[in-house]
């Protein structure tokens, strides 16, 4: 099949990439900046193409031919808005409507759509609101279609190597002899990013599927505390960490968002801490997914190097 994978030069969408060319699919991945792609063209199925995906006439033509569509775009910090922000609005609302009309349009059979473990209407963050709003988006495009050809996949937090969340609380932990942190205790259900690309890819020719919302989620629940002290650990870096009262953990962010560049949290970030990121039943069997443990995988790429 030809598949276009809309996020595809990411932390997911290169194993998700690597798995559809080992099973013999054509890929396209579509970057505005054709050097974030060029490490996928070891593949020899795979073709980066130059284009902005929030341009209506790019995203057709991209999407012109294709049999499934994959979209991975997710951003964690926006501008402030109500419901949510514009950045929010752009990439997670937005956009999935607009591929769920140019799936529609040039009728590709499938479109899968990465979400998020809580996103809610009425969630606390607007991370988690906007996330919510684009599923409703691709729902109410396809169901105004009379067609049900979309999967939907609500991952917890994603780990495995290169990934922005162990390695980043195991690279403070050779700079700091305490972590503080707030929401501590909000829980927390890690999922393999290997085992997001598995589910993605054992159900995207499966009817049983179609029309679907997926969690997807690991084997254990734990508190952020408790991963922030393994993220330490495993790194070779031990640390104690010191929890902040959400008043405290607001301010810090604040802070954090005033720095350049992306900031290490946001006050929509502590937000989304305030309830539980864990699935309320087990992995869907017809995914065909064993969920690997963090144990088994983390302690090996947080290990330091001799």
């Amino acid at each position: 099949m030809r598949v276009l994978v809309i996020g595809g030069a990411g932390f997911l969408g290169r194993q998700i990439v690597g798995r559809l060319v080992a099973q013999g699919h054509v890929v396209h991945v579509p970057t505005r900046q054709y050097q974030h792609g060029r490490a996928l063209l070891v593949h020899p199925t795979v073709t980066v193409m130059q284009a902005n995906i929030h341009e209506d006439v790019d995203l057709n033509r991209l999407v012109a031919g294709c049999d499934v569509v994959i979209n991975l775009v997710g951003i964690l910090h926006s501008r402030p808005g109500q419901p949510f922000g514009p950045d929010f609005e752009r990439a997670h609302v937005q956009l999935p409507k607009r591929i769920a009309q140019a799936c529609l349009a040039n009728g590709t059979k499938r479109l899968m759509h990465v979400s998020a473990l809580g996103a809610d209407a009425q969630a606390p963050s607007g991370y988690l609101r906007s996330k919510a709003a684009g599923e409703q988006a691709i729902q109410a495009a396809y169901h105004a279609a009379g067609n049900d050809g979309f999967t939907i996949f609500r991952p917890s937090v994603v780990f495995g190597p290169e990934d922005q969340f162990m390695n980043m609380f195991a690279r403070l932990a050779r700079f700091f002899p305490v972590l503080p942190i707030a929401g501590t205790k909000a829980k927390m259900q890690p999922v393999f990013v290997m085992d997001v690309a598995e589910a993605i890819l054992n159900s995207m020719s499966q009817p049983w599927a179609c029309g679907q919302t997926f969690d997807l989620a690991g084997p254990r629940v734990y508190t952020l505390g408790e991963l922030v002290e393994l993220a330490a650990l495993w790194s070779g870096h031990p640390r104690p960490v010191l929890p902040l009262p959400l008043s405290i953990g607001r301010m810090q962010a604040f802070f954090f968002e005033c720095l350049p560049g992306e900031p290490l949290m946001s006050r929509d970030n502590l937000a989304s801490l305030t309830v539980d990121n864990i699935s309320h039943a087990p992995m869907n069997p017809l995914l065909g997914i064993v969920p690997t443990a963090l144990e088994s995988i983390a302690p090996v790429y947080l290990k330091p190097a001799v």
